[in-house]
């Protein structure tokens, strides 16, 4: 029996799921792996590899290059070489049928992608198989049928590709980013190369392997892992017409600032706080499980998480109430079951700085509300989180956590509601929880966000544009936007 302060609360918990494994006998991982360079895994030049592990139980996968400015400048000129003689030569429906054939094997290799994703990354294995790999394949198969169509998607305008583009993404969604990437800059005539995140480059580098098998001439594709430095090195090369960036405003801003009268395009798709917005006439079973979706089956690692819950003071304690016990039904645990609703936090330095932001708020002498659910004795854990009638301005509220923790926040209006969800340096998305159509329109419409959903939260497609306002950057990414930051229109 769980006991707890609230008596609502105290619900039987004897009763456990058998367990659910799913195998990973199926995946092939190689001890050590090289660059992607023009075609060819390569060694890195100056001979660094560095350890990439499985969260879950701290031990490592593989080994993986940590490639230099040196092997960056490789990859840049094998990809403008492919550009300039290959690549952008092609007629868009030899383009797409390239495309179209990376989907396909991408969805044949699904289940061995989706378990390396959870076994690199942490997430559960029914985030990694049902959203991260199809959603994935889905984004090939979208834009291949625009490759050969550009002319309808800028009517009126001559199209051309801007050469290279350097790209950089995060360790949330590793495959899935780099898709979203990678697919429309190779339908407008693109070549690219690709850096991983270093905690999470296998999946990226499995990508590597279904190029190579689908036979895209040398170069059109290049993926060279390593850290920050490699990022940096990318991004300062000048033969790179293109930068794209997913990942903390803080280094967005610095790219920024460096591409400041280069002439060099780029889009930078960074933080979120977003406020998940529930309104007394809401359906709240729904409305709560949609919170949980927005913020704790991801763990929070989603830029556009709905960290943040404004609920109306007059269904307050009833919502509350009914996220306590959904949270302490919550399974913490190993990624690879399908039982799990929150696995592994990447890495030892994200675990360390949620636990700071937590750790602030009990000093801080905030209302905390933790579950009490069991978690591994090795790995990376954090169990889910509210914070409860927590002040505008604390950093809590402010602040990008990327972990599951929840502040919530009560209004009384409209207005209120609205004042209090815009009122952070972030804009890229949120959500609204209401019965009255009229009130979703009213609100989303004075909403300062790039994405806006209404009662659902965290649902996408390769056709639905994404992107932010203020501080979480710039541009857009998905859909027919998702073509313009990749072509020069005249």
């Amino acid at each position: 029996m769980t006991t707890t302060n609230d008596p609502s609360l105290n619900f039987s918990t004897d009763w456990k799921y058998a367990p659910a494994p799913e195998s990973s006998d199926h995946v092939q991982l190689k001890s050590r792996y090289d660059l992607f360079i023009d075609g060819e895994f390569t060694a890195p030049a100056q001979g660094a590899y560095f350890d990439t592990c499985n969260p879950a139980t701290e031990t490592n996968l593989a080994e993986v290059g940590d490639g230099s400015e040196d092997d960056v400048n490789r990859a840049v000129q094998s990809a403008r070489k492919a550009y300039d003689r290959v690549w952008s030569r092609l007629s868009g429906r030899e383009r797409g049928k390239y495309l179209f054939r990376i989907a396909r094997m991408i969805q044949e290799r699904a289940r061995e992608l989706a378990v390396i994703e959870s076994m690199d990354g942490g997430k559960p294995i029914r985030e990694s198989r049902t959203v991260d790999i199809p959603l994935a394949a889905a984004h090939f198969f979208y834009y291949a049928g625009w490759a050969d169509k550009l002319q309808y998607a800028f009517p009126g305008r001559e199209v051309r590709p801007l050469g290279v583009a350097g790209q950089i993404i995060p360790w949330n969604f590793p495959l899935l980013m780099a898709a979203w990437k990678i697919a429309p800059a190779l339908a407008t005539g693109n070549t690219v190369v690709l850096k991983p995140a270093e905690t999470t480059p296998l999946t990226a580098l499995k990508l590597a392997e279904i190029v190579q098998e689908a036979d895209l001439p040398p170069g059109v594709v290049n993926i060279v892992t390593g850290a920050g430095a490699t990022g940096a090195a990318l991004v300062a090369n000048p033969s790179c017409s293109k930068i794209a960036f997913t990942g903390s405003t803080e280094i967005g801003k610095r790219i920024q600032k460096s591409l400041a009268g280069t002439g060099r395009t780029y889009t930078l798709e960074l933080g979120g706080k977003a406020a998940n917005i529930i309104f007394e006439d809401a359906a709240l079973d729904q409305a709560v499980e949609g919170v949980v979706n927005g913020i704790f089956f991801n763990q929070g690692h989603v830029c556009c998480a709905g960290s943040r819950l404004l609920v109306q003071e007059s269904v307050a304690s009833i919502v509350i109430r009914k996220l306590k016990h959904r949270l302490e039904t919550l399974v913490v645990g190993d990624p690879l079951d399908k039982n799990t609703d929150i696995g592994a936090i990447n890495s030892r330095a994200q675990l360390d700085k949620i636990e700071s932001y937590i750790d602030r708020g009990r000093k801080d002498g905030l209302n905390l509300f933790q579950s009490e659910c069991p978690v591994p004795q090795k790995g990376y854990w954090c169990r889910p989180t509210l914070f409860i009638d927590v002040a505008q301005s604390h950093p809590l509220v402010q602040e990008e956590i990327f972990g599951p923790v929840l502040t919530i926040q009560t209004f009384r209006t409209v207005e209120e509601a609205v004042e209090k969800a815009n009122n952070t340096p972030y804009g890229l998305s949120g959500g609204v929880w209401t019965d009255k159509g009229s009130k979703i329109f009213k609100v989303t419409s004075r909403l300062r966000a790039g994405v806006v959903w209404a009662n659902t939260y965290n649902k996408f497609d390769p056709s639905s544009p994404f992107g932010g306002y203020k501080e979480s950057g710039v541009g857009r990414e998905g859909g027919l936007h998702g073509l313009a930051p990749y072509v020069s229109l005249t």
